[in-house]
């Protein structure tokens, strides 16, 4: 018998205005504050038994405002901030391309290039993964993949949503929504 192995879940979590502060094109390790209550949700996501992984649209590096290593220094430290609060992400995607300057790619978000990526390499079912953010664009590719959005009224405040999107509070309380919505139904 070829079974197909049990894909887990994850929680896709945006960075800027979901787990720090938006602090525009940030390419200064300084500048990397986690929101209130960030780094305690992650944690929770991780011991619901959930992969969390971190994709994030980084054009600022197309667009020459900082470079890769600034945005690996900028990541670094933002591991470093979670990690003194007990949390970790099991992976870290980003897309470092924007359409007028590199063109097209399948990377950035709303298209499903990284989480594609992350569902193949840490073994994700995606349709019943969780996505979280501050725009439309992080939660949007939900209409392909399908899986549960949660958008945040913290950072942009859920800029570019259609009507009918309801706003949560912030990670926190997706993470609750989310813990919530697991009860035991893990695998």
């Amino acid at each position: 018998m070829n079974r197909e192995p049990i894909r887990r879940r994850a929680a896709f979590l945006d960075r800027d205005g979901t787990i720090m502060e938006e602090r525009g094109d940030l390419g200064d390790p300084d500048g990397v504050v986690l929101l209130p209550g960030a780094a305690d949700a992650v944690r929770r996501l991780k011991d619901a038994g959930l992969a969390v992984v971190l994709v994030t649209n980084q054009s600022g590096i197309a667009r020459g405002f900082f470079t890769q290593q600034q945005f690996d220094a900028v990541q670094k430290r933002l591991l470093e901030l979670l990690a003194a609060a007990g949390a970790q992400l099991d992976a870290v995607y980003f897309c470092p391309h924007h359409p007028d300057v590199t063109g097209p790619c399948d990377c950035r978000k709303p298209a499903s290039g990284m989480y594609r990526r992350a569902a193949q390499r840490l073994s994700i079912d995606l349709a019943r993964s969780f996505y979280v953010g501050d725009r439309w664009r992080d939660i949007a590719v939900t209409e392909e993949v399908g899986g549960t959005p949660f958008l945040l009224a913290t950072g942009a405040g859920g800029q570019g949503a259609p009507d009918g999107y309801e706003l949560v509070t912030d990670l926190a309380e997706a993470a609750d929504l989310i813990a919530a919505s697991l009860d035991g139904r893990q695998g």
